[in-house]
């Protein structure tokens, strides 16, 4: 198993001081950010607006990227 304390494996200034702001945020944000995008994206799509319904339906996925992200940041802690 990997030793998570191995300096060899640390991570990077940037990537160490966005955990660092990423972890402030409950989790449960970005999956309702996703919900919502979603009924905004159905929305769209119900008054004929195809093509922006599919551009906004697409920031789902990232936003519950984000959600899972920030999950592992909080139980595995960051550098």
């Amino acid at each position: 198993m990997a030793n998570l304390n191995n300096p060899e494996h640390s991570e990077g200034k940037v990537a160490g001081a966005i955990e660092e702001q990423t972890a402030k945020f409950p989790s449960d944000i970005y999956l309702w950010t996703a919900v919502t995008v979603m009924g905004v994206s159905l929305a769209l799509k119900c008054i004929g607006k195809k093509h922006t319904s599919l551009f906004v339906g697409q920031w789902v996925a990232p936003f519950l990227l984000f959600g899972v992200y920030n999950k592992i940041v909080k139980t595995q802690g960051h550098d």
